[in-house]
């Protein structure tokens, strides 16, 4: 039994939580070393899904010429129809909790049931164009049809690409690198739209709580409203080409870091609390810099530049400080 599992165990029997029975129970138990290979069959299957949704989609791309379109459609109409039908045959339903399957397969077969449909769509409107030049509404019906299946069969990943699409449909690209070149600069309605994005997320969130709808759907809300709303804030508050108009998006940033704060440690999420910190004091610094251009301090000029060192090392010991806490306190 490692370290951190038996400090954990002996924790439980100092506050009398188990009997000394059970203790020794468990770290019998931990002490056979049985691990469970369900993270890795997990991976497995999601790598399979993965590889054959990517494997549709070259065999379109190399074949187009021979099958044919109608051929193509027609063949993702039948798989899609027949993983559908699986689905809804052995699903339970929609339930407002959290739904667990008996068998792993069924949320990977939604998942892939779920590309394969918003592949379909994509290319029935790349070829035949039914929706005319409106391509929002080629991008809000698969949103619409992930949504859907991600409640209705209680599946994250398809929950992922569903906000994914609606961020699309806004005009926004949500992969990391994607988010980093967005153009916020040129056209500030972007923003806008990525900071309103982000708060309807969290007031979702909020409406998801109160009625006990799928509540463990939060944390993924959440992540993508962090990062939306941080990162447009912090691009315009580096390029912001009015005057006072970054002091506004620092306000967003602040009110958002504040939020996510305490969010973190309601739901003792790491992951939001680590990036909440990066996301603010990237802020912070650029606010300082953009304050400090605003003022002429060229007579102790040298004196900032002495000091760089100092800050950045206290700032790294405080990160590392901060996230020891955090973990100590979520783990208590």
């Amino acid at each position: 039994m490692n370290k951190f599992d038996d400090q954990a165990t002996q924790s439980l029997l100092d506050k009398n939580l188990i009997t000394e029975n059970q203790y020794q129970e468990i770290k019998a138990y931990r002490n056979l070393n049985i691990f469970s290979l369900n993270a890795e069959l997990k991976l497995f299957l999601y790598l399979s899904v993965l590889l054959f949704t990517s494997g549709i989609g070259i065999l379109i791309y190399e074949n187009i010429d021979t099958i044919g379109h109608i051929a193509i459609l027609s063949i993702l109409l039948i798989v899609i129809a027949v993983c559908f039908y699986y689905c809804f045959k052995k699903s339970k339903g929609f339930q407002k909790t959290e739904t667990v399957f008996e068998s792993p397969f069924l949320e990977y077969l939604v998942l892939a049931a779920n590309i394969l449909t918003c592949i379909f769509i994509g290319y029935l409107q790349f070829q035949y164009k039914p929706f005319g030049t409106n391509y929002d509404l080629a991008t809000l019906i698969p949103t619409l049809i992930s949504f859907f299946c991600a409640y209705y069969f209680d599946n994250k990943s398809v929950l992922t690409i569903a906000i994914t699409g609606l961020a699309a449909y806004i005009g926004l690209s949500v992969t990391p690198q994607d988010l980093l070149h967005n153009d916020f600069y040129s056209n500030e309605t972007l923003s806008y739209s990525a900071i309103i994005l982000g708060g309807l997320l969290i007031l979702w969130t909020i409406y998801s709580s109160r009625t006990n709808l799928k509540t463990h759907f939060n944390f993924i809300y959440l992540t993508f409203a962090l990062h939306l709303i941080s990162i447009a804030s912090i691009s315009n508050l580096t390029d912001s080409d009015y005057d006072g108009i970054w002091m506004l998006f620092g306000l967003v940033l602040a009110a958002s870091s504040y939020y996510f704060y305490k969010v973190s440690h309601e739901t003792k999420a790491m992951s939001l609390y680590v990036f909440m910190i990066i996301y603010a004091y990237i802020g912070l610094n650029i606010f300082f810099f953009r304050i400090l251009d605003l003022v002429d301090f060229s007579g102790i000029w040298e004196l900032f530049v002495f000091m760089l060192p100092v800050y950045f090392i206290g700032s790294i010991v405080l990160f590392i400080k901060l996230i020891k806490n955090f973990h100590k306190e979520i783990t208590e």
